[in-house]
C-alpha cells in the first residue's frame, strides 16, 4: 500500500484552503506581515504540491506600512472556484480588512481588490442553488454578499459558535446534499486547536451541532502533530473525502517548541451518519487513489531566471530598487541605500542545510534565520570579518567573529534535530568557507528563535539580507538534510 508523508506541505504554511477543479487542487495559505502574499500551490493528488503563484503580488492589491507588526498583515485566505473564475477572500488584519480578489486561472493575474465591509478574520465563501453568495467569518457570522462591489444584501447574522470553547473562528460552509455543513475551528490555535461542525436546512440556520464535536483535536495527548485545527474540505474524483488543516511538529523538553510555524497537513475523511468523520492526523497515511508526483523546482537558485521565484518573501515590503537580477547577471543584488532588505524562503524541514555564496563588496550583508525582527540568527561579513550574531527579545549579542580575505565567501547554517537531549527542539551550526577552507564558527540553541519564545503566527524563514551598503548574491542552496537513523 503507498502511503504519503505528514505533512504535505512542511513550513510555514497555516490556515490552508482547498479547492478542486476537474482533476486539479489548488491551495492557499496565509502569510501574515510577507510579500508577496497568499501563496498558491497546486496538486493532482492532494500530496505532492508545487507552488504555482502568490494572490497577491504586486502593491495595489497589498500595500502593508513599515509598522505593521510581524504577524499581523493577510490573514486565512479561502480559495474557491465557481462559475468558471477563481475567487480568493482574506483579511489584511491592519489595512484594507475583508477584501476579494478574483482570477480566470489560479497563476493570475489576479484582480485588484473588492473590498467587503464586514467587520472580521477567516472570511469564507459559498454559493446556493439561487446564485447567491454567502460570507461567514470569525465569530460566528454569516452574510449574503455581491462579490463583485462587495456590498453587503443580508446581514451580518450571527449563526453557531461551536460548543463553547474559545475563540471560534475558521468557517466554511459547504453545501451537501440537502444540507449545510459549517465547520469551524475552536479552542485556539494553540494545543487546545479542534475542529467541530454542525449542519441546517439553510445558510440562515438553525444549526445542529454534530453529536461527536469535536470532531478532530490532538488536545492532551502525545501525537507527535499537535494544535491540529483550522481545516478545509474537498471531494476527489472517485467520490472519497479530505481535509487539509494546520498542525505544529513540537521538539525538545517541557513545554516543546515548535520552529516551523504552522504547517499544512492532509488526512482522510469518511461521512457516516451523515456527519464527517476524522482520525487521528498521523505522520503517514494511505496515499489517495490519484497519485500524480511532478518534479519539484530546484531549491537551488543560481538567479538567472528573469524574475525572482514565487518562493522568496519579504518582511511588509519589497521596493524595486532594493534588489535587481540585471545588474550583475547571474548574481541578485541587494541594496540597502533606502533601509535594510530581506530576501528569504520559508524553513520547511526540520533538518536542512542552507548556504549562500555572497560578494559583500563594502557593505554589511549575510544569511539570516528569521521568526521576527527580534528574533534572529546572522551569520554576516563586514570590515574584512564574519560575524555570526543572535538577536533574542532585546538582547543583541556578537557570539564568534573571524577575519576573512576579500572577495566572494560561502555562508552556511546547519540545522539538525539530533543528540540535542533535553535542551532545544534544533541546533543550528553556523560555518564559512573562503579562499583558506571551511571554518565553523558557532553552534546556537534553536529554541529561541521559537513560537514558544517569539511568539505569533509564523514560522523561520532564512534568507539574505543586506543592512549597510550593497551586496551580490551569486546563488542560495537550500537542502533536506536526512538524519541517518541510529544502529543498533
Amino acid at each position: 500500500m503507498r502511503t504519503y508523508d505528514n505533512p504535505v506541505i512542511g513550513g510555514f504554511h497555516p490556515d490552508p484552503s482547498v479547492c478542486r477543479v476537474g482533476e486539479d487542487y489548488y491551495l492557499a495559505c496565509s502569510s501574515f506581515e510577507y510579500v508577496p502574499g497568499a501563496p498558491l500551490f497546486h496538486s493532482r493528488d492532494l500530496v505532492h504540491w508545487r507552488q504555482i503563484g502568490n494572490a497577491l503580488d504586486r502593491p495595489g492589491q497589498l500595500d502593508l506600512p513599515d509598522d505593521t507588526p510581524a504577524s499581523a498583515g493577510i490573514y486565512a485566505p479561502t480559495l474557491r472556484h465557481h462559475d468558471g473564475r477563481f475567487y480568493l477572500i482574506t483579511t489584511d488584519v491592519r489595512g484594507k480588512g475583508t477584501f476579494i480578489v478574483t482570477a480566470d486561472r489560479p497563476e493570475g493575474p489576479w484582480s485588484d481588490p473588492v473590498v467587503v465591509d464586514i467587520p472580521g478574520i477567516d472570511p469564507d465563501l459559498a454559493w446556493d442553488e439561487d446564485g447567491n453568495c454567502w460570507c461567514a467569518l470569525a465569530g460566528v457570522t454569516v452574510s449574503r454578499i455581491d462579490t463583485t462591489t462587495g456590498k453587503v444584501l443580508e446581514g451580518p447574522i450571527p449563526i453557531w459558535s461551536g460548543t463553547g470553547l474559545q475563540h471560534p473562528e475558521a468557517p466554511h460552509l459547504y453545501r451537501v446534499g440537502d444540507w449545510w455543513y459549517l465547520m469551524i475551528a475552536e479552542g485556539g490555535t494553540a494545543h487546545g486547536h479542534s475542529v467541530s461542525i454542525a449542519r441546517a436546512r439553510s445558510p440562515r440556520g438553525p444549526w445542529e451541532p454534530a453529536p461527536a464535536n469535536p470532531i478532530l483535536s490532538h488536545r492532551s495527548t502525545d501525537l507527535p502533530i499537535q494544535s491540529t485545527g483550522h481545516a478545509d474540505l474537498v471531494t476527489a474524483p472517485d467520490g472519497t473525502w479530505w481535509m487539509v488543516l494546520l498542525g505544529t511538529r513540537p521538539r525538545g523538553w517541557f513545554p516543546g517548541f515548535h520552529v516551523l510555524g504552522r504547517e499544512t497537513f492532509l488526512t482522510p475523511v469518511e461521512w457516516i451518519d451523515g456527519w464527517p468523520r476524522v482520525g487521528p492526523v498521523r505522520e503517514q497515511h494511505p496515499a489517495p487513489e490519484a497519485w500524480h508526483p511532478f518534479q519539484l523546482p530546484p531549491v537551488r537558485d543560481d538567479f538567472d531566471a528573469p524574475a525572482l521565484a514565487h518562493t522568496w518573501i519579504s518582511p511588509r515590503s519589497r521596493p524595486d530598487d532594493s534588489w535587481s537580477l540585471t545588474e550583475r547577471p547571474g548574481w541578485l543584488t541587494l541594496d540597502a541605500k533606502s533601509a535594510p532588505v530581506f530576501l528569504g524562503r520559508r524553513q520547511q524541514h526540520p533538518d536542512c542545510r542552507a548556504s549562500v555564496r555572497i560578494d559583500p563588496g563594502f557593505g554589511r550583508a549575510g544569511l539570516s534565520v528569521r521568526m521576527d525582527e527580534a528574533h534572529h540568527y546572522d551569520i554576516e561579513v563586514a570590515g574584512g570579518a564574519v560575524s555570526v550574531v543572535a538577536r533574542i527579545g532585546p538582547v543583541r549579542q556578537r557570539i564568534a567573529e573571524h577575519a576573512v580575505r576579500p572577495g566572494p565567501l560561502t555562508l552556511t547554517v546547519d540545522i539538525s534535530t539530533a543528540d540535542v537531549g533535553t535542551r532545544g527542539p534544533d541546533t543550528l551550526t553556523f560555518s564559512v568557507e573562503g579562499s583558506e577552507g571551511a571554518v565553523e564558527l558557532a553552534e546556537l540553541d534553536g529554541r529561541y528563535l521559537s513560537t514558544e519564545v517569539a511568539g505569533g503566527f509564523t514560522g523561520r524563514v532564512i534568507g539574505m539580507y543586506v543592512t549597510e551598503g550593497e551586496a551580490a548574491f551569486d546563488w542560495f542552496d537550500y537542502q533536506e538534510a536526512l538524519r541517518q537513523r541510529p544502529t543498533t
